[in-house]
């Protein structure tokens, strides 16, 4: 079957499956569709961009780091999009056991009034169940710290790529002979842009 797929057919698929999953990030984000459609979207998509790792191999030398750049870009955006679903799903698991659990602790304080436990023991049994409750919190607060500490680090990462391409925009730019007031205009272009970012 691999030998009627072609990369140049196979691509517009897959980045039309990162388009739908991005769209169905928004749909989990507003509550309208549930995060294993995304994830199984996704999953999708990373079996197509493995098919096309896999057709490179049939490319001319110049196509295929072409084409390897852009399975790369597409699969960094797979793994954006997968990494915030998995925070906001962590977010929506971790809204629900709180509730779940405020309710269990009221539920419990009732019961042990109206069996008439006494003051001491209530207390005692409450702050247990309080440090419980901590503890669960700051595991949820380390997950989110690690969950921006990646998003920041892929942000660097981007950046780093993003200076990469440039040099080789402007490499190309003095080989085809663009004049430098084009470049200019499109350095200052990018310094603007940097700055409406930045602020």
């Amino acid at each position: 079957m691999k030998e009627d797929i072609r990369t140049d057919k196979l691509f517009p698929k897959s980045r039309k499956l990162a388009y739908d999953a991005r769209q169905q990030l928004s749909q989990v984000q507003n509550n309208v569709i549930n995060s294993s459609e995304l994830f199984i979207s996704l999953d999708e998509l990373q079996r197509q961009l493995d098919l096309l790792e896999q057709l490179l191999a049939r490319e001319t030398p110049s196509q295929r780091e072409i084409w390897r750049r852009k399975i790369y870009e597409l699969r960094e955006d797979a793994s954006s999009i997968r990494r915030q679903g998995e925070y906001y799903s962590r977010m929506v698991n971790s809204n629900l056991t709180v509730q779940r659990e405020r309710e269990e602790l009221l539920t419990r304080r009732r019961r042990r009034r109206d069996v008439g436990m006494g003051d001491a023991e209530s207390a005692m049994q409450d702050l247990a169940e309080e440090s419980t409750s901590l503890g669960t919190s700051q595991n949820l607060v380390g997950d989110l710290i690690m969950s921006g500490q990646a998003q920041l680090n892929s942000l660097i990462d981007q950046r780093r790529r993003m200076r990469g391409v440039k040099k080789m925009v402007l490499n190309i730019g003095n080989t085809l002979g663009l004049s430098r007031q084009t470049m200019r205009m499109i350095e200052r272009r990018d310094e603007n842009d940097m700055y409406l970012i930045d602020n």
